[in-house]
C-alpha cells in the first residue's frame, strides 16, 4: 500500500473537499476509509494543501487583468488583413502571448525608416521607474531615437497598418522607436511594462496608462545573431527584414511571462522599429 500513486485526480479531490469547507481531519478520514495508506494519505494531504495555499496567495497578489491588443481574435490563421496588405502569421503562441508576423513592412519602408532615423541616433536610454526619467543603462547597448506618432508619411502609414493588425487604436500607441545594434550590442532580458511598485511609475502612467503590448519590427537582417529571446519559454525569434514579433501582457507582473531581450549581434548590425501599445490615448 505504500506504493499508492498520488495522482492529479486525487489532488483535485483534496482541493475540492477543502474548498467545500471540509476540515483536513475529515478529508484524511475519507481517504483512509477509501483504503489509502495512512502515511501516504497524510503526506499527500499536507503537500496538496500547502501547494494550493501558496497558489492562492500568489494569485491574490496579482494586479487585475486588463484588455490587450489581439491580432487574432478569431483564432489561428495563416495570414491576417492589416488594412492595406495581407500579413503572414509565422508563429502563434498562446502563453505567453507571442505572434510572429511575416512581411509586415516592405523592403522600401524598412530602408526609408532607417534613412530617416540614422541622423538622429543617440545612445539608447531606459525608463527609470524609480524617478520617471530616462538614463543610459549598461543592459542596453544600442543607439536609438523616437519619431513622433505620424511624424512622416511612412510612419503614419505603418502605424495605421499596425493599429489595424492589432485591433488597437492608433492613438493608444507611442511613436515608433528605432534602434540600431552594432556588433556585440544587446538588450538584456527585461519587461516592457512599468513596475507599479516603483515611485516614478504614477507620473509615467499619466500619459496613456500602462503598456500592454509591444510590436518589434525588423528593418534589416543581420548576418549573425540579434534574435529576440523569450527566456521563460525558450523561444528565439530570428530578425528577418520586414518581419515583426508581437507580444502582450495583460498585467504588469512576471506572471505574464513577457520577459524578453535582444541577443547580441555577432556579425553585421541590426535595426528595429518598436511600437509600444498603451491602455489609453498616448499624447
Amino acid at each position: 500500500m505504500s506504493e499508492q500513486p498520488v495522482t492529479a485526480e486525487l489532488k483535485a479531490w483534496i482541493i475540492a473537499q477543502s474548498t467545500a469547507g471540509c476540515a483536513p481531519e475529515a478529508v484524511l478520514k475519507g481517504m483512509l476509509a477509501s483504503g489509502w495508506n495512512e502515511a501516504v494519505a497524510v503526506a499527500a494531504l499536507e503537500h496538496t494543501l500547502t501547494g494550493h495555499a501558496a497558489e492562492l496567495a500568489a494569485s491574490a497578489k496579482l494586479p487585475p487583468s486588463v484588455p490587450v491588443p489581439d491580432p487574432l481574435p478569431n483564432g489561428t490563421r495563416s495570414s491576417v488583413w492589416a488594412g492595406d496588405r495581407e500579413v503572414e502569421v509565422v508563429v502563434n503562441l498562446a502563453d505567453p502571448r507571442v505572434v510572429v508576423f511575416g512581411k509586415l513592412l516592405s523592403d522600401e519602408e524598412c530602408d526609408e525608416i532607417i534613412a530617416l532615423a540614422r541622423a538622429r541616433l543617440v545612445r539608447s536610454e531606459t525608463v527609470q521607474t524609480a524617478t520617471g526619467a530616462t538614463e543610459v543603462n549598461d543592459a542596453r547597448t544600442s543607439q536609438g531615437m523616437f519619431f513622433d506618432r505620424g511624424e512622416h508619411p511612412v510612419c503614419k502609414r505603418v502605424e495605421l497598418r499596425m493599429a489595424a493588425l492589432l485591433n488597437w487604436p492608433v492613438e493608444n500607441g507611442e511613436g515608433l522607436q528605432v534602434l540600431r545594434y552594432g556588433p556585440s550590442a544587446e538588450y538584456k532580458p527585461h519587461y516592457d511594462y512599468f513596475d507599479p511598485g516603483q515611485p516614478g511609475t504614477p507620473s509615467i502612467l499619466k500619459r496613456g496608462g500602462q503598456r500592454v503590448g509591444s510590436l518589434v519590427c525588423y528593418l534589416n537582417t543581420p548576418r549573425l545573431g540579434g534574435s529576440t529571446v523569450f527566456p521563460d519559454v525558450g523561444l528565439d525569434v530570428a530578425p528577418v527584414k520586414g518581419n515583426a514579433v508581437f507580444f502582450s501582457y495583460d498585467r504588469p507582473h512576471p506572471a505574464t511571462r513577457s520577459l524578453h531581450g535582444g541577443a547580441p549581434v555577432v556579425e553585421g548590425e541590426k535595426w528595429v522599429a518598436t511600437k509600444w501599445l498603451r491602455e489609453g490615448r498616448f499624447d
